[in-house]
């Protein structure tokens, strides 16, 4: 009896030694993940994306123009025609981190490759990757904006240096009669 056990260990010898090593192997590559993170580097959004001018349709001259001036991103607003000038005072922009998107936007953050906003929030643009704006019928632009609690897509447009009186009043000339008034 005692030789047929021993005979029964010596066959099962090989598949416990493969069990036990193909189980280090799985636990030192699960463990290595570990190390993999703290050495990996965070590789910055490309901003260029927004370098450009947008605005809220296609028919519409450029309101916001995003650039970058002496390193630094920086969006300056239409002037009226009044001003004197076509742009106002660069205001700073800065990055904002994929994972504070749902704050602003109702996207997943994996389909945002780049996101920039004014320090105190009130203007976020989000860059959708091209892949997810062709497939998601909601977005009909690439570019999303969050002004003060309200988001919608934008357009890059042509910058132009031609003042528009984004002040003057498009309803001032209208005259609704009513249709049921008896004459």
């Amino acid at each position: 009896m005692l030789l047929r056990s021993a005979s029964f260990c010596k066959k099962l010898t090989p598949l416990l030694f493969a069990t036990v090593v193909s189980s280090a192997m799985f636990l030192t590559a699960c463990n290595d993940s570990d190390t993999l993170d703290e050495t990996a580097a965070v590789v910055p959004a490309d901003l260029s994306v927004f370098e450009g001018c947008y605005t809220v349709s296609h028919d519409e001259p450029a309101q916001i123009k995003i650039s970058q001036q002496a390193g630094e991103w920086v969006m300056q607003m239409k002037e009226p025609a009044s001003s004197g000038r076509v742009w106002d005072t660069p205001e700073p922009l800065e990055a904002i981190e994929n994972s504070e998107v749902p704050q602003f936007f109702s996207i997943d953050p994996d389909n945002v490759d780049a996101v920039i906003g004014r320090p105190d929030r009130v203007l976020v643009l989000a860059h959708a990757k091209p892949a997810y704006a062709n497939i998601d019928p909601l977005l009909d632009s690439e570019y999303l904006s969050y002004i003060y609690r309200g988001a919608n897509t934008i357009y890059q447009v042509a910058c132009d240096e031609v003042n528009t009186d984004i002040l003057a009043n498009p309803h001032a000339n209208i005259i609704i009669d009513n249709v049921n008034e008896s004459r």
